[in-house]
């Protein structure tokens, strides 16, 4: 009893515990064990064309966004990162809630609050919310920074001087004119400036600063942030980042693409070239008049970033084509204009970080607008295509047929394997291999395909609710849950 009141009391007085604390505390008396999750920070910082070297991989049987291949001696490993640790935060924002797909780990400077993988697995056990881990809920929220194009008023310039704060290196307060090019580019009354123009604030003087600013020309991109909430970064010590900002004004964006392959494809051409400066990009071309990839809004000589959202940084130009290839009857694709690129590599930062079209992307992907889509393309609007990497095992899954009809379906996907690692759900439909339709096709043909496909498989699925539904305006009489008759492993 005198042990429970010496801890109310304590608690009672400490105004500076926060709740995540008092929870703590308070679970660990009740089950007579000092156990406290210890997220830890890491932050990555690497230079142009290196890899981070780890992945992120949903797993069957673990919970969370999960660390994996953590190369020895790589940026990840000395940063501090672990094989089987789960992800929190990505640059002070929360994922835990957030579907895999839609993390992005671009740029080049990460900041990741991540949880040893078996004390994750505990505090899910023991219900409790992990936001109060990462700092989400913290009694003290604050604002993210925000990242600021300003452009030069012919009239009252950039509109904006710094002066340095007393006795604090490298900390400087941003002083405005009222109603200029500053202020309307998303600039605020007290706010702090952290980064000019690819360059961190922290270590300059204020002569150095004001030499930028001389050379700056018409134009300057900021990274500032209101003083409370600085304050509270640095408790945390938590670093600040363009990557956590809030974009204001930025001169270019990345655009997200979403093209239907019509009758003759898509209607563009992709190209590896050189440019001036010696760097080779893949660049999109000769887009046709009227083609799907002139009406989703490709321009000649954009630069490609993503295909389905992966970074085409680390694949050659003919893993991009194949990639493209593979994806069937649709295809989505991120692309920069030369000149954006150009503009985010001065400032050292990831064209991804900011991209037009998202929201659009989010709901092409999940509520298709079906009457805007070709014919034969309905068809395919609940399906998902899979990209699986042979191992020396196989694929790692089995496939079975309909006993009624042909058609083929995933039976099981084996645990760990390339197929479960890929994301392939045992009861999907299979509908085409390696582009190719399947629907009509026996298993033996469907076998065969499978095998023609050397070390990669591309696979379009559909869950079995949404093929009934199909299959049911085809063919009334149809069902694809008939018992199975045969079984094969690959």
């Amino acid at each position: 009893v005198s042990c429970l009141h010496f801890l109310q009391s304590a608690v009672q007085h400490s105004t500076k515990t926060s709740y995540s604390l008092k929870q703590s505390l308070f679970s660990s008396f009740k089950s007579d064990s000092v156990w406290t999750p210890r997220p830890r920070l890491c932050i990555l910082k690497r230079e142009e064309g290196d890899t981070y070297g780890f992945n992120l991989r949903l797993e069957r049987g673990s919970h969370g966004h999960v660390i994996r291949n953590v190369v020895p001696g790589g940026i990840a490993a000395r940063s501090g990162l672990r094989d089987g640790d789960r992800l929190l935060e990505v640059n002070n924002c929360y994922v835990e809630d957030v579907p895999h797909p839609e993390i992005k780990l671009s740029g080049q400077q990460l900041c990741l609050l991540v949880l040893d993988g078996e004390e994750y697995e505990q505090s899910v056990a023991r219900g409790q919310d992990l936001r109060l881990l990462s700092g989400t809920l913290d009694e003290e929220p604050c604002k993210p920074p925000r990242l600021c194009h300003i452009t030069k008023d012919p009239a009252s310039g950039l509109g904006i001087s710094f002066t340095a704060l007393e006795g604090e290196k490298g900390r400087f307060l941003v002083n405005m004119v009222n109603g200029g090019a500053a202020e309307k580019a998303g600039v605020c009354k007290g706010d702090h400036l952290v980064w000019m123009n690819g360059a961190m604030v922290s270590h300059l003087t204020h002569s150095a600063l004001s030499r930028m600013m001389k050379k700056c020309g018409n134009s300057i991109t900021i990274l500032v942030i209101d003083g409370e909430s600085e304050r509270i970064y640095m408790r945390r010590k938590m670093p600040i980042l363009p990557a956590m900002a809030v974009p204001h004004k930025l001169p270019f964006r990345a655009r997200k693409l979403h093209l239907i392959s019509g009758p003759e494809g898509y209607g563009f051409l992709l190209r590896l070239e050189r440019t001036p400066s010696g760097n080779t990009y893949h660049v999109l071309r000769e887009v046709d008049s009227g083609s799907p990839a002139e009406k989703a809004g490709m321009q000649d000589g954009e630069i490609l970033l993503e295909v389905n959202g992966e970074s085409v940084d680390s694949l050659r130009h003919e893993e991009i084509v194949e990639r493209v290839r593979l994806s069937g009857k649709q295809v989505f694709l991120t692309t920069i204009t030369q000149s954006g690129l150009g503009y985010y590599n001065q400032l050292g930062l990831s064209p991804l970080l900011f991209c037009d079209g998202e929201e659009a992307e989010k709901k092409n992907r999940n509520t298709e607008d079906v009457h805007l889509l070709p014919k034969d393309a309905n068809d395919f609007c609940n399906s998902k295509l899979y990209i699986i990497e042979k191992s020396p095992l196989g694929y790692g899954f089995h496939l079975d047929s309909f006993l009624q009809g042909p058609g083929t379906f995933i039976s099981e996907v084996v645990f760990g394997g390339p197929a479960q690692r890929a994301g392939l759900v045992a009861g999907d439909v299979v509908l085409e291999v390696n582009s190719k339709n399947v629907e009509e096709k026996c298993l033996d043909d469907v076998i065969t395909l499978v095998k023609s496909g050397g070390n990669s498989l591309s696979l379009l699925v559909m869950d079995q609710i949404s093929y009934n539904k199909k299959k049911e305006e085809e063919r009334p009489a149809s069902n694809v849950t008939d018992r199975k008759v045969r079984e094969y492993q690959f």
